[in-house]
């Protein structure tokens, strides 16, 4: 597999705490252009912490204390004066739950981009077109936008989720154990969508599933007790890993 090895998150020496508690140490790692990343480990260690460290979705929560440095395209996130909302449109975010808007299959597309002062017709069309078509939905309700989000199946909901946030153009979406929620059927699309959605844009997941992991993505990181235990390619950290945490991890052997 080709790499492109243009670094679009670098992560130095990142901690942060929820009062106290320390939940991610020494964090350091980077993040390539057009890659698929898993973040793995067992619950509780930090994954979901670091997600969302990449987009400042730790903001809101108050006792949350962050130190180090995580620059995107080269710029730090945490500087005083950073554009939060401008970052979280650059980074896209889908949840472990399909959260659609409780409101018309294309009004849940259409939402972000009107809010950005976007309000030709044509144009909006074209966006819940594209979008749809770009989160393979666009075949399944291309005759149902008018319907509400909320009738639609568990994976349709998620993909329609994937679809919101590419309505946005990002260039970076973050995934919350996207397919924790979703039957086999529904996570397989899934899959095969963020393989799809890579030659586009970068790609950071969340993941319990090691089989998923493997599938999908180029690089691996193991989380554990908020510190990063191994990172690498994929395929050397799943047959030949360095540490023998992880190897006991990846062969269920703990977590």
């Amino acid at each position: 597999m080709m790499k492109t090895e243009k670094i679009v998150f670098d992560i130095k020496n990142l901690n942060l705490f929820y009062g106290e508690t320390q939940a991610l140490k020494n964090i350091e790692f980077p993040i390539y252009e057009k890659e698929v990343t898993a973040l793995i480990g067992p619950s509780g260690c930090g994954k979901s912490t670091f997600l969302r460290t990449l987009n400042r979705m730790n903001d809101l929560v108050e006792s949350c204390k962050i130190s180090g440095d995580v620059s995107f395209n080269d710029e730090n996130i945490y500087q005083t004066g950073m554009d939060v909302i401008g970052l979280r449109k650059r980074v896209g975010m889908v949840f472990q739950k399909p959260n659609p808007f409780p409101m018309s299959i294309y009004d849940n597309i259409v939402y972000g981009p009107k809010c950005q002062g976007i309000k030709g017709k044509a144009e909006l069309n074209e966006i819940v077109e594209t979008s749809l078509k770009q989160a393979a939905l666009w075949e399944e309700v291309k005759d149902r936008l008018k319907e509400s989000a909320l009738s639609l199946s568990g994976g349709q909901q998620q993909r329609l989720c994937i679809a919101r946030t590419i309505a946005m153009k990002p260039e970076v979406i973050l995934m919350d154990e996207p397919t924790s929620a979703l039957d086999p059927v529904a996570t397989a699309k899934i899959e095969d969508l963020i393989i799809e959605l890579k030659q586009n844009y970068t790609i950071v997941i969340v993941t319990h599933n090691m089989q998923q992991a493997a599938r999908i993505s180029d690089r691996t990181a193991f989380f554990l007790l908020g510190e990063i235990v191994e990172y690498g390619d994929t395929s050397h950290v799943f047959s030949t890993p360095d540490q023998k945490k992880t190897e006991e991890y990846i062969t269920g052997r703990f977590g």
